[in-house]
This record gives structure tokens, C-alpha cells and sequence, in this order.
């Protein structure tokens, strides 16, 4: 039985991850958290399901994890790190969703892999990774004579673009062309842009409503198009992703790992 906490418990992925943790056979939820100013803190974590799990949503990191063997983070940067420092101490393994680190605080998780187990995915959705090594494979293939755009959607309450998942594909596509995305990358065009500059690599942002998440990926050539898609219509598949890490890690004593680990995809 894995002991696992949810960190962003209110939020709408937070309780997805509840309710996936609660209906799973081999998992246990043993702690749920949210920041002091939340007015849910005190109430049973399973009260929005009509469930009585004995876990109270609390703001207390040591708290929360003091019987977990693992959390799953979902929530922002600042929240992560900080979530990270007691897990550090508890020895409570991590699975991290969270999208918008800056590179302090991603080598930040690098030191605290040295002695903790963590798996951090921009996104953990089994799909999504799939698609992560079909653009691998279609970079390699179309790497020459071909323009490539990612386009990105997701609904409004976003506060980072473009998306995790967005900024993933670039890097594997441009790691698959020998380039580092940083030197390709075009984030935004306005006003007289010239042409487009070859072997760069566009982003397209749109944010509205309550799109899950959509991703595609544009090869336009000369006479004709390729596309690669993937369209979230429901946050359950990042949920079972992350169940999913959580026993990949159940054999880890430490390091930093990556959904293409858990799916066993890593080249």
C-alpha cells in the first residue's frame, strides 16, 4: 500500500489526484495540503466526493507528510520548493507537476535528488510521452525542408506560457536536430517579423475558457503538412500518470527522473 499526499488538495487537479488515490487499490491518501489562507483547511480531504477519509486538509508541510512515502505536487514554484525542503527531511519521495521553474530552482531539485527520490514531468500523462518520442523520431526524419510551430491551449486560470508541455516538446525536437531550444526558439511575433528564420522553432499560445490542455505540433513543408496532436479533455490522465511514477519510484532510493524514465522510453 503506497502512503501518498496530495499538495494543492482544493485545486482542480488536487482533487482529481484524490479521487484517483481514493478509488486505487495499492494507495493509501494519508495527507492533504493547501496554503494558510485557504478556507477548506480543517475539512476532511474527500468532503467534495462525500467521503469521510479521516485526512484533514492542512497547511502544515511536516504535517502532511510525516506519514507519507510520497507526495504529488501539482501546485506553483515557490509552493514546490518549499514542500520540497521538508520532504528533504521526512525522506518523502516526490512526484512534481508543477510547470514554471526557473533554473534555480531546478537545480535545486538536482542537489535534493542526490539523497531523494523525484520524478518532475511537465507533464505526467502517459500519452503526452508517448508523443514526446513521436516527435523524436519525426524531428530526426524531417530535418530538413521542414518548419516547425508548436501550438498550445489551455483554459484561462494558466499563469505561465507557453506550457510545460509546450516547452518539453521544443526540447525534444530540438535535441533531436542537434540544437539546443534556447537558440531556435521564436516566442513571439509582431509588427514586420522578414521571413521566417530557418531551423527556428515557433510557439503559439492561446489561453481561454476550460481547455485541459491542447498541443500540436507543426511540420509544414513544401506541398504539404504533418501534425502531431494530443488533446486533453480530462485532467484523470495526469492523475494516473502520477500513480503511475509513484511505483517507478517505490524501487528508487534517489535520483531525478522524468516520465520517459517511468515509461521505460529513456534512450
Amino acid at each position: 500500500m503506497m502512503k501518498i499526499a496530495i499538495a494543492g488538495a482544493t485545486g482542480r487537479m488536487g482533487k482529481m489526484l484524490i479521487e484517483a488515490v481514493l478509488n486505487t487499490a495499492d494507495t493509501q491518501l494519508v495527507g492533504a495540503l493547501e496554503h494558510s489562507s485557504c478556507l477548506q483547511l480543517g475539512e476532511d480531504a474527500g468532503a467534495f466526493l462525500g467521503k469521510k477519509t479521516g485526512v484533514d486538509i492542512t497547511a502544515d508541510v511536516a504535517q502532511a507528510l510525516s506519514g507519507a512515502q510520497f507526495l504529488i505536487d501539482f501546485t506553483r514554484p515557490e509552493g514546490t520548493m518549499a514542500h520540497l525542503a521538508v520532504a528533504e527531511k521526512t525522506g518523502t519521495k516526490m512526484i512534481i507537476g508543477t510547470t514554471g521553474l526557473n533554473s534555480e530552482q531546478i537545480t535545486n531539485l538536482q542537489k535534493a535528488s542526490e539523497t531523494l527520490a523525484i520524478v518532475f514531468a511537465p507533464n505526467m500523462s502517459v500519452g503526452v510521452n508517448a508523443t514526446f518520442k513521436l516527435l523524436e523520431i519525426a524531428a530526426k526524419m524531417l530535418n530538413q525542408g521542414y518548419d516547425i510551430e508548436i501550438i498550445e491551449a489551455h483554459h484561462r486560470h494558466k499563469v505561465d506560457a507557453p506550457s510545460g508541455t509546450a516547452l518539453k516538446m521544443g526540447e525534444v525536437i530540438a535535441d533531436a536536430l542537434g540544437e539546443k531550444l534556447d537558440d531556435v526558439a521564436v516566442y513571439a511575433r509582431e509588427g514586420h517579423t522578414g521571413e521566417r528564420k530557418e531551423g527556428s522553432i515557433g510557439f503559439a499560445t492561446i489561453r481561454g475558457g476550460d481547455i485541459v490542455g491542447d498541443h500540436t505540433v507543426l511540420f509544414a513543408g513544401d506541398g504539404e503538412r504533418i501534425e502531431i496532436s494530443h488533446k486533453s479533455s480530462s485532467r484523470q490522465s495526469y492523475a494516473q500518470g502520477s500513480l503511475r511514477a509513484a511505483r517507478f519510484l517505490q524501487t528508487q532510493v534517489s535520483g531525478l527522473y522524468d516520465m520517459q524514465d517511468v515509461l521505460g522510453l529513456r534512450k
